[in-house]
């Protein structure tokens, strides 16, 4: 089994299961993809959601981010709190939360911007004072509004009346990028996103209701896209650590994931065809990763054994399995990582990062998954 370091803040001293954040890799993707929105020209509001961590949305902003998108309003108040002043909650809101996101956006200095794709909550906005983005569906076929229907021009016009709300635009988000094979197809559904957006914009000034932002993204099309002409800001998330899925879409090379799972070998039989981990569901999610490129069952691979990996998972038990050599070189007390195949849900599973660098723990940062 290949050596992880011992010694004063070193791997060795975690308990497991526990989630290792290489802060090497993290810094190298931060940085790369803040360089990307700079030469495609556009903003970076990166999603949150993936980290929920105000040490790494304090460094998506030192490196351009003009604010953060967010997945609930307990995470917009968190990021409030570590001084993030510019905050989009990406969904969409009801009635019963206006209140609540007034409540955020009354805080000093601090702007909060919601979206919805409903006409009778886009007039329950009105009066608000929030800052509102119409969402649009540009194919993943979630939420949003039908850009060709007469009613997403009637809830855009709603939204344009500005009627005590201040209308930001169109978001959109291609969550059908990650249903991709490879580059080339992941380009083409940017290409797709951006038009659909770009030419919704333009029925809509057409019709004389101003549109000041177009919002698109995703990981692994803004990882591919290759224009972005009409676009004001990109969204993604997933970047900040990868995973084994995006590996497996060409999205990112192995290298790039900064984010696995400590685990421990608790069981392991003589003869056995499997041993098992003490990291189950709770710790890497029952994501089954791109079922669509019609691979083996399997929840995460083990980094630096390429013939493993986690072929099942029970609540907090995973099942490794692999070649038979591999297998013989586990033993009970041997730790190994696991590259999950969603970084997102993984890291909503713990209550911190160990924060690692050349395989020593150096800090631990805490993950905000309130409710």
């Amino acid at each position: 089994m290949a050596s992880l370091s011992l010694g004063t803040g070193d791997i060795g001293a975690i308990e497991t299961p526990a989630l290792l954040l290489n802060l090497d890799v993290v810094e190298r993707n931060l940085a790369r993809m803040a360089e990307r929105a700079r030469k495609l020209g556009v903003q970076l509001r990166p999603h949150a959601k993936t980290h929920k961590c105000p040490e790494l949305g304090l460094r998506q902003m030192a490196q351009g981010a003009v604010g953060l998108t967010v997945a609930t309003l307990a995470e917009a108040e968190a990021f409030v709190d570590a001084g993030v002043k510019d905050i989009t909650w990406a969904v969409p809101i009801d009635p019963t939360h206006i209140v609540h996101a007034q409540r955020i956006a009354a805080r000093p200095n601090t702007t909060l911007r919601v979206i919805t794709d409903d006409l009778a909550t886009a007039r329950a906005l009105g009066g608000s004072g929030l800052h509102v983005w119409l969402k649009v569906d540009s194919g993943t076929h979630r939420a949003g509004v039908d850009p060709t229907s007469s009613y997403g021009k009637e809830v855009a016009q709603e939204l344009g009346r500005e009627d005590g709300l201040v209308f930001d635009g169109i978001l959109t988000h291609s969550g059908h990028a990650y249903k991709t094979r490879n580059h080339t197809e992941a380009a083409a559904v940017a290409e797709q996103e951006r038009l659909v957006m770009v030419q919704f914009a333009k029925r809509l000034a057409v019709a004389g209701i101003p549109v000041r932002g177009v919002s698109v993204g995703s990981t692994p099309a803004m990882a591919a896209v290759k224009d972005l002409t009409g676009v004001t800001e990109v969204r993604p998330g997933n970047y900040v650590f990868y995973d084994r899925t995006m590996v497996l879409i060409g999205c990112c090379r192995a290298r790039d994931v900064g984010v696995t799972v400590l685990a421990t070998i608790v069981s392991h039989q003589p003869g056995a065809d499997h041993c098992v981990m003490d990291a189950g569901a709770l710790a890497l999610s029952k994501d089954p990763g791109p079922a669509h490129l019609d691979l083996a069952p399997s929840f995460g691979n083990v980094r630096r054994h390429r013939a493993l990996h986690v072929a099942s998972v029970s609540q907090e038990h995973g099942v490794v399995r692999g070649s038979p050599a591999a297998l013989r070189s586990m033993h009970v007390g041997d730790r190994i990582e696991i590259v999950p195949n969603h970084s997102c849900l993984t890291v909503a599973h713990f209550d911190d990062y160990h924060v690692m660098r050349d395989g020593r723990e150096i800090d631990r940062w805490a993950i905000r998954r309130e409710r």
